[in-house]
Order: C-alpha cells, then structure tokens, then sequence
C-alpha cells in the first residue's frame, strides 16, 4: 500500500506516471513529493512506488 495524498491505496509497483494517468489532474500544472522529497516531472516514468511510501500530489489554480 502507497499513502496519496493521506489515503491508502493499492497502487504499489506503479510509476509515478502510470499513476498520474489514472486520475483527473493534468501533469503540467501538479507537483509531486515521495516520501518528503521533490520528485521532477522528468522522473515520473522512472520512480517505481514501494510498499510504504507516501506521496502527496498538489495541483496548482491560477488566478489573481
């Protein structure tokens, strides 16, 4: 199990990526930290989740 966001969920083995598809957010306007760390938009293909890590995905709203 992969904490999101403070919720558990069955999502270990993915990528990051493979995640983000799975889900209503649009890549170019969310950050998101693994387990306290920034992850770059360039590695979300590349990190693979494991069994107790936890991510926080934040979506960015323009306005002014």
């Amino acid at each position: 199990m992969v904490k999101v966001n403070g919720v558990q969920l069955n999502i270990d083995g993915k990528t990051i990526a493979e995640y983000i598809k799975t889900i209503q957010y649009d890549i170019r306007r969310i950050a998101v930290e693994r387990n306290g760390n920034i992850v770059p938009k360039s590695e979300y293909d590349n990190v693979v989740l494991k069994e107790g890590d936890s991510l926080e995905v934040v979506g960015f709203v323009g306005g002014g």
